[in-house]
């Protein structure tokens, strides 16, 4: 990373720090793409095909998912190579009911080795997706000894994930892992949704079917060919070069895979399913007409609606709102802006509306039982701090290290854990779900609400969270989800004892 570009960005991260912490895009540079951008809004908005059980038993539901090689019409008229979870981007949507076990077969017939995370997953140790414990292609010749993928299990072509589904219903998202590599290999396609339902939410009359719309929103870059544009060193070293050490910033927002797409609408209320799957970019999502209120965050449904304005999005985080065009004329067209982009980069979606239709969903006043965390439960504190140093991205001045582990947590406890950073940082905990505490000398912000698994630190920001330990014993990560960041070792294990 040039000195020139870290200087700036501490010196940004250092005015930031004296008052309110400094609002954007995040941290990393814009990849400016060299294809023509396409028109917005007039692609029609896809939505990714739900994944079928190849075998059902009592209690186990079973899939089969190939990762390959496929050519996809990304930008409108050109074709683009990717790497897609059964050839598509987004993969394909995993359905999970709570009380209802699924074994999830990858198979990988990709030239690399890849590792499949269920981001959000309350998951045995054995199936989170470590970053070491890979699939390897057909014909694959293991790391050699010394190197970080050396160090962990390898499975031949295929693996099975175990998934008990025991949470509450919610919107999670799965995708790749692999060790020093997650950025390129994300980029390239390897990211899907997965939804997880249950008989509370079942009872709650939100909007459903073909009004439950899941948006899995990402910004890239294309070549001139039409590929996807990713500055890697080589296939050797990890994280992107040169300045975009920092992270990458597309400059084509995708949604479901679309550039800029258009959904055609009734004027009723809509559930909007908010992922952010870019690999830096953070957004600020409002739309230009309708109302916006919130009902779910990382891992569930709140306990009550929550009017907003706006809905911030780090990476790896998501938000349920309902979006009500009640009342709207037909031929309404309500975009939905990212006040945080320029120029293209500040526009998403748009919605056109066909005109009024009949609507028996409803927000109720209480959406699901979320007991809050109080502080005295605590049974220890923990400061993790996430800051750039040696050329690396470190936690606690500790690059990652595969085979160790920086603490050990008893099973069902509850800790009180403080984020600390130099820039824009989403934190991402595996396995363990938790509550914001406060943000500086402030409580929680409006985005903080609910149960999370990833929150967003911004620079020179401390924030506070109750994390409740519960699920299983094992080794288990907690790490920055700026996937370059990422990559470039700010990651640390953690046991379940």
């Amino acid at each position: 990373m040039r000195r020139r570009s870290v200087l700036a960005l501490a010196g940004a991260a250092t005015l930031a720090g004296c008052s309110r912490p400094a609002d954007g895009p995040g941290t990393g540079e814009l990849l400016a793409s060299e294809l023509p951008l396409p028109e917005r809004f007039r692609t029609p908005l896809p939505i990714p095909p739900v994944a079928r059980p190849i075998k059902v038993t009592a209690d186990t539901d079973h899939y089969l998912i190939t990762q390959r090689v496929a050519q996809a019409e990304l930008i409108p008229g050109t074709k683009t190579e990717i790497w897609g979870y059964d050839g598509l981007f987004p993969g394909p949507t995993l359905r999970g009911r709570r009380g209802r076990r699924m074994v999830v077969t990858v198979r990988n017939e990709l030239p690399v080795p890849t590792s499949t995370h269920l981001h959000g997953g309350v998951t045995p140790a054995e199936s989170d997706g470590f970053p070491t414990d890979l699939i390897l292609p057909a014909g694959y010749s293991p790391a050699p000894p010394g190197h970080h993928s050396a160090a962990g299990r390898h499975h031949d072509t295929t693996r099975d994930y175990t998934y008990p589904m025991t949470q509450r219903a919610a919107t999670l998202w799965y995708h790749d892992h692999r060790m020093d590599f997650t950025g390129p290999q994300v980029w390239r396609g390897l990211a899907g949704l997965f939804l997880v339902t249950d008989e509370v939410e079942d009872a709650l009359p939100l909007p459903r079917d073909d009004r439950d719309l899941p948006l899995m929103i990402c910004d890239r870059s294309f070549a001139a060919d039409g590929s996807l544009k990713y500055p890697r060193r080589d296939t050797t070293h990890p994280g992107a070069g040169g300045i975009f050490h920092a992270g990458i910033f597309g400059d084509v927002i995708l949604v479901n895979g679309a550039p800029w797409p258009r959904a055609e609408v009734p004027a009723v209320r809509h559930r909007l399913r908010l992922v952010n799957a870019s690999n830096a970019r953070r957004y600020r999502l409002s739309l230009s007409a309708g109302t916006i209120t919130q009902i779910g965050s990382d891992a569930g449904l709140l306990a009550a609606p929550l009017p907003r304005k706006d809905v911030l999005l780090a990476p790896g985080e998501r938000v349920d709102v309902i979006a009500d065009f009640t009342g709207l004329p037909a031929g309404s067209e309500v975009t939905m802006a990212n006040t945080l982009g320029d120029g293209p980069t500040g526009d998403v979606i748009r919605f056109v509306i066909t005109g009024p239709a009949a609507d028996d969903s409803g927000v109720p006043a209480r959406l699901s039982a979320v007991p809050t965390l109080e502080r005295t439960r605590a049974v220890t504190e923990r400061r993790f701090d996430f800051r750039f140093g040696g050329g690396l991205w470190t936690i606690n001045d500790q690059p990652y290290d595969p085979a160790g582990t920086m603490f050990s947590a008893g099973l069902g406890t509850v800790e009180l854990w403080r984020f600390t950073s130099d820039f824009h940082h989403p934190v991402h905990v595996h396995l363990a779900h938790f509550q914001v505490l406060s943000r500086g000398a402030n409580g929680p912000e409006p985005g903080d609400a609910g149960w999370k698994d990833t929150v967003d630190v911004r620079p020179y920001e401390t924030v506070q969270v109750l994390v409740d330990l519960s699920g299983h014993r094992g080794r288990y990560m907690l790490h920055c989800h700026n996937l370059e960041h990422e990559d470039m070792a700010m990651m640390a294990n953690y046991d379940i004892v």
